[in-house]
């Protein structure tokens, strides 16, 4: 069976009418289309937030974790079954605030897995408090005069960490998105991919209009020029770069371990009592 886009939606979504996140999923469900990917092939990890619901709105594995920790059942998954392509979906707050320690250490693993970052710059499910992403100034209910700190800057970071993919997309230039979001599926390593999207209901600065004045697409001579990548991801204001800032591939995770080798973990003989001989050991 070939499956369309429309193939992989599921369910009603309990997002607001024109949220960001409508076109992230379209976009997403398109590009396994694209990819000839069927639901069985493919793991979606969140972990909580209005972005982390996605696993219940496309019709393939799912796994809702805990909030910021999305990533761990992620690699778990990942390095038992290798035949599976395994994506994670989480929100700014989710990826970059409670989920940043996870976030510096995979990008150190370099597994095998593409990050998608819905990056409104709020927290959007706990009704728009400032994220690790929000611009100064920003007023919300809980930081009523403005935000003080400055901003995280994921795509900096993961590259001084040493991502091998790095790019930046928005939500709504859904035809580039899913492109890239294809670029990253298959990427061999983590992929790491932040989704300008604006929040309508609590996100008042960063809106449609704001971003659609200032993204532009930059001629990318060359995706393995780290400095120049890092120059791109710099860049913030009135000029906003979309697109793949850097795709260099390096080891990953799985290719270390010589017990990965050959069929995957998970269909390998599992014999308990052998478990056991060596727990008994340690007693």
């Amino acid at each position: 069976m070939i499956y369309k886009a429309d193939d992989y939606m599921l369910g009603e979504t309990a997002w607001c009418p024109g949220c960001g996140n409508f076109a992230i999923r379209g976009a997403l469900a398109a590009a396994l289309s694209a990819l000839d990917l069927k639901p069985h092939q493919v793991l979606i990890c969140s972990g909580i937030g209005q972005a982390a619901k996605i696993p219940h709105y496309l019709r393939v594995n799912g796994f809702n974790g805990l909030h910021g920790r999305a990533l761990s059942p992620a690699v778990g998954a990942r390095v038992a079954n290798k035949n599976l392509k395994v994506i994670v979906e989480s929100g700014d707050g989710d990826s970059y605030g409670e989920g940043g320690n996870h976030f510096i250490h995979n990008i150190r693993r370099n597994p095998d897995i593409a990050h998608f970052v819905h990056d409104n710059q709020v927290y959007g499910l706990t009704k728009g408090q400032a994220s690790p992403t929000s611009e100064p100034g920003m007023k919300t209910g809980v930081q009523v005069d403005g935000v003080v700190l400055p901003p995280l800057n994921p795509l900096s970071l993961a590259l001084v960490l040493g991502a091998g993919f790095v790019a930046r997309c928005f939500s709504g230039e859904k035809e580039h998105l899913q492109e890239t979001m294809e670029a990253a599926i298959e990427f061999p390593g983590y992929a790491l991919i932040d989704i300008l999207q604006p929040c309508i209901s609590f996100n008042k600065i960063n809106t449609w209009g704001w971003y659609k004045k200032r993204i532009y697409y930059p001629e990318i001579n060359d995706p393995q020029d780290w400095m120049a990548a890092m120059e791109l991801s710099r860049q913030w204001g009135d000029k906003i770069p979309l697109g793949i800032f850097y795709s260099s591939p390096r080891p990953t995770f799985e290719s270390s371990s010589r017990a990965l080798e050959g069929e995957p973990l998970s269909l390998k003989p599992f014999d308990p009592l052998q478990v056991a001989e060596v727990q008994d050991e340690f007693l």
